[in-house]
């Protein structure tokens, strides 16, 4: 198979500079043909297709997270900490006023991005087994955080018990859904939202292989296993499959109904307990599974998984085919039951009369329930836990200021808490008496709630610093400390004392989002998202 040799940076910079001398020399006269100035001064980084390169690609699509007045700013004054120059010196304000708006419009002919440029795209730096197998730190490999810092787009591996930085690392641009572990937390995949899948040896602290996916990447999941890795794109309409030791292509999956239309996938996700993957599809009103081989020697795990897991199968769909699971509406978002049994879906048809979710068993196909969860839902943040003796899930809403708290063995809203905003983030832990839910979107977005699982009442709102986001706790194994997001560019990581309440220290950071405990996703526990 083939494979990228990776080259030095500056190697990278000397070749982006003579393509740009190049492309220079040959635009056409007349600066004001907006393709023109693309050519250019940007086609050398960001592709004469805008599909990316040495940047990021730049497709409506994949700049959702970018405000077009932002996006002028960049070409502007350029990025720091990152290859993006500013280009205020050569261009005047309708000219970057025009490159702006242009990087907005949907290609006129739509991008391919199959199997040729998946292999093509590989880049194997570490081949799996050539790495020493210890850690190269003396940090407990089970209590580390990866923080994904977004404003510099960078990683920090922060060790779990003395809150101290280990080691900081370039990624990709934009990464989205969540890195994810592989069973003996060694190693970590990131996805970007350019379709580029990173596997991590956090051991030895590099950067082992590359490839992409995808141009407009949603998620990635791993299996429970470790050897396979999925990726959901939005663009192309697909699924793909790599085996996680080197990320060599293995199968790629067209999201096609059996009527032949065409679907966005909204995510994948990996259920241990059945030994699958699980796929949303935006466009389609079915669920696909696609399971994996089960492994010959079950995968030791704790917490609310099988110890050890073994997974076990309702159906006899082969290895890598896709079982169809017809549903009575399109799904967006995910949440499972303890057992992987059950799907929890955000349905967009059921909005419109104040359901908004529906309840899926994966063995039967049927539905049970339906969940009147107006305001969307954030399913994919969702938590369970424990409640007078029965198993509760409680999810925030994207458009709603509220979080519903639902009884999982009857399928009914237990309640419904008002909050001071809609949320993006709720996280606990097994060990904690508290859910934390951020507020993420509105006025107040500076504020985080506080829940107690046994009254199911707010009990403490917090505002870390005034005026500015606080978002997405995640805990340490033992539940006893947690960290908070201060989500801008001059942000920090808060860590907290998980019974009082009280802060204990803050770490200085670029935009930090997404903190990820080794020990919680890999041992599956309850509080964390997975």
């Amino acid at each position: 198979m083939k494979r990228v040799i990776a080259f030095p940076r500056s190697l990278l910079s000397l070749q982006a500079l003579a393509a740009t001398l190049l492309i220079t020399a040959m635009a056409p006269a007349g600066g004001d043909d907006t393709r023109a100035l693309y050519q250019t001064h940007c086609a050398s980084c960001h592709g004469e297709d805008r599909l990316g390169g040495i940047g990021p690609a730049l497709l409506p699509g994949n700049l959702s997270r970018l405000k077009p007045e932002a996006a002028e700013a960049v070409i502007r004054d350029g990025r720091a900490a990152s290859q993006m120059p500013g280009f205020a010196p050569q261009l005047d304000e309708d000219e970057i006023a025009s490159l702006a708006e242009w990087i907005y419009r949907e290609p006129e002919v739509e991008p391919v991005w199959g199997t040729k440029e998946i292999l093509a795209s590989q880049i194997v730096r570490h081949p799996a087994g050539s790495l020493p197998a210890a850690p190269r730190f003396d940090a407990d490999p089970l209590n580390l955080f990866i923080v994904v810092e977004t404003g510099d787009h960078h990683a920090t591996l922060l060790d779990g018990d003395s809150f101290e930085p280990i080691h900081r690392f370039e990624t990709r641009y934009a990464l989205h859904g969540g890195p994810k572990y592989t069973p003996d937390g060694r190693h970590v995949f990131f996805g970007s939202r350019d379709g580029w899948i990173t596997k991590y040896d956090i051991y030895n602290m590099e950067v082992v292989a590359e490839v992409r996916a995808g141009i407009n990447m949603r998620n990635i999941a791993v299996s429970g296993d470790g050897r396979y890795v999925m990726a959901a794109n939005y663009l192309p309409h697909s699924l793909v499959l790599f085996d996680a030791h080197n990320l060599d292509l293995m199968k790629v999956y067209p999201a096609v109904g059996e009527d032949g239309a065409s679907s966005r996938v909204s995510a994948v996700y990996a259920a241990p307990p059945r030994g699958s993957f699980i796929a949303a599809l935006k466009d389609i009103e079915e669920v696909w599974e696609i399971p994996w081989p089960l492994p010959t020697e079950p995968v030791v795990s704790t917490g609310h998984m099988a110890t050890p897991l073994a997974p076990t199968r309702s159906h006899d769909t082969p290895s890598f085919r896709v079982r169809r699971i017809p549903v009575p509406d399109y799904l967006d978002d995910f949440f499972f039951d303890m057992e992987y049994a059950h799907v929890i879906g955000a349905s967009r048809g059921g909005e419109s009369d104040g359901q908004g979710g529906m309840v899926v068993n994966l063995d039967s196909g049927d539905k049970v329930a339906d969940l009147p969860l107006e305001g969307m839902p954030h399913l994919g943040s969702g938590i369970t836990w424990e409640h007078e003796g029965r198993r509760v899930m409680a999810t925030p809403h994207l458009t709603r200021a509220a979080v519903s708290i639902i009884d999982m063995k009857d399928w009914t809203v237990v309640k419904t808490l008002e909050t001071d905003g809609p949320g993006f983030f709720m996280r606990s832990h097994a060990n904690s008496p508290y859910v934390w839910v951020d507020v993420f979107f509105g006025p107040h977005r500076d504020r985080v709630h506080v829940i107690d699982k046994a009254s199911l009442e707010i009990v403490e709102t917090l505002i870390p610093e005034p005026g500015k986001t606080a978002a997405h706790v995640e805990f340490d194994r033992d539940g006893e400390k947690l960290l908070l997001s201060l989500w801008e560019e001059d942000g920090a990581v808060i860590v907290y004392d998980a019974k009082t309440l009280e802060e204990e220290k803050r770490i200085p950071m670029s935009k930090p989002s997404g903190k990820y405990n080794v020990w919680n996703k890999t041992r599956y526990e309850e509080g964390t998202s997975h």
